[in-house]
């Protein structure tokens, strides 16, 4: 009661508020349901081809997962400092954010660029000891690798846009990169118009066909449109150290937390490929309706982040406050939506798939297992990703990530799989019990306010005076 007169005295125009949420919400849930649909349409096309060429690609698929998730660090951390900025209206200090993270983004690719053709069988080994999967995932590698730089520039330019309330750019080129994606994929697969039919080589390639697209069209949007923020080379070339130190502040708990994160699902990824290619081929199939039915949670706190940073930017504390409140509200509504989307979408999975019998029964009893995980998730993404880090506090999810995937879940569905060699849906239920850990303890962390900071240069010497 107290919370609500509060915000009646603050004179916010909520039906403002839910517009402008809905403006980035939106565009945000659409892209996420797009690079969605770019795994989903291998799944669905491989898996009309076979079981291994399916469990291949999808296992080849966690090395660009995990890069991603170096990416998704280093892009949250810049929004941590972009939004706020572009709060204060200071557009130079964006600019040089920009370049930085840019910069950043194709180090980090390259890197993982140059392993995927050194060494792709030993990353294979990783996740799978089947020889025939090994070998299917070595094909894709070898040629999606040559995604990974593409990847890097695209997603570091777009996500700082999204940061400064840009977000319709990214809608647009990744919607176009689907579309480019479903028909090469369809082209190299089966081999269409003559050509020979190319397997798990033609989704790799199709992937590279949109990934280049993607590029044309950024670089289009960068230097014809964007008149505002640009993406200047004396930026890349010369780092300004002052910033640089607030970035790795902000930033470097961010990267270390969704690599953190981002090894935890990979390791369950592995531990699951240990115990078969039908454990294997479900999963794969589940983890594409858990990214399919988070997609507007995900977009949700997306929006967190950029909407409360910036009103923090502008110093209206009380505001962010009461903003946060209401965006925790939308996560569970769009938690629970998301569940009751699972649940509704198991049957027809299990039908549609050529999956043995074995890999059919996992995926049903994985699917009931995500639908409740998705509302955890929703919860946790949208306090940890959008109203903790829109104020600075990059840390506690670091914290928060490795004490409950890596001490709880991860441990024990280790040690349930191959110490006590329980069965693959009980590996399951306590591989996904982190989301459901994490509840209290976020919510603690919620109601001590210590997320609530302005991070910017003069935020922090007028802090410090």
């Amino acid at each position: 009661m107290f919370a609500v007169k509060r915000e009646n005295n603050l004179g916010i125009e909520w039906g403002r508020f839910y517009r402008t949420v809905i403006g980035l919400v939106v565009p945000m849930a659409l892209q996420n349901l797009i690079n969605v649909g770019v795994t989903a349409a291998d799944v669905i096309m491989l898996g009309a081809v076979g079981e291994t060429e399916l469990s291949g690609a999808s296992l080849a698929g966690q090395v660009q997962y995990i890069m991603t998730l170096f990416l998704f660090g280093l892009t949250s951390g810049a929004t941590v400092l972009t939004a706020q900025y572009w709060g204060k209206g200071d557009k130079k200090t964006i600019e040089k954010i920009l370049g930085m993270t840019v910069k950043a983004a194709v180090l980090v690719t390259a890197a993982f660029t140059a392993a995927a053709l050194a060494v792709p069988d030993l990353l294979m080994m990783i996740f799978t000891s089947d020889p025939a999967v090994i070998a299917e995932g070595v094909k894709y590698l070898r040629i999606v690798a040559f995604t990974y730089i593409m990847i890097g520039v695209t997603q570091g330019y777009l996500y700082v846009m999204r940061s400064v309330e840009r977000v319709v750019v990214a809608t647009v080129v990744y919607f176009c990169s689907l579309l480019c994606n479903i028909v090469m994929n369809s082209i190299f697969i089966f081999g269409l118009f003559g050509l020979p039919a190319m397997g798990v080589s033609g989704a790799a390639l199709g992937t590279l066909c949109a990934r280049v697209l993607e590029v044309i069209l950024t670089a289009g949007y960068a230097r014809i449109f964007n008149k505002e923020i640009k993406l200047r080379l004396r930026y890349i070339i010369h780092t300004d150290g002052e910033l640089f130190r607030d970035f790795m502040k902000y930033a470097l708990p961010v990267v270390v937390n969704e690599i953190m994160w981002g090894m935890g699902t990979a390791a369950n990824t592995a531990i699951l490929g240990h115990l078969g290619s039908p454990a294997v081929a479900a999963n794969s199939v589940a983890q594409v309706a858990r990214q399919l039915a988070t997609v507007v949670s995900f977009g949700l706190s997306s929006a967190a982040a950029i909407y409360l940073g910036k009103t923090i930017g502008e110093r209206k504390l009380e505001h962010a406050r009461a903003y946060a409140r209401r965006f925790i509200l939308l996560s569970l509504v769009m938690g629970v939506i998301g569940g009751l989307i699972i649940l509704a979408a198991s049957g027809p999975a299990a039908a549609a798939l050529s999956l043995t019998d074995t890999a059919r029964g996992y995926l049903r009893i994985m699917f009931y297992v995500m639908s409740y995980f998705v509302v955890g998730q929703a919860f946790n993404t949208t306090m940890v990703v959008g109203i903790f880090r829109s104020g600075g506090d990059t840390r506690f999810g670091l914290i928060l990530d490795v004490s409950t995937m890596w001490g709880c879940s991860i441990l024990l569905g280790f040690i349930a799989a191959f110490v006590f060699k329980l069965s693959v849906p009980v590996v399951y239920v306590i591989l996904m019990s982190d989301e459901i850990i994490k509840i209290p303890i976020t919510l603690w962390r919620y109601r001590s306010y210590k997320w609530l900071k302005d991070v910017t240069r003069s935020g922090i010497q007028q802090v410090g005076t």
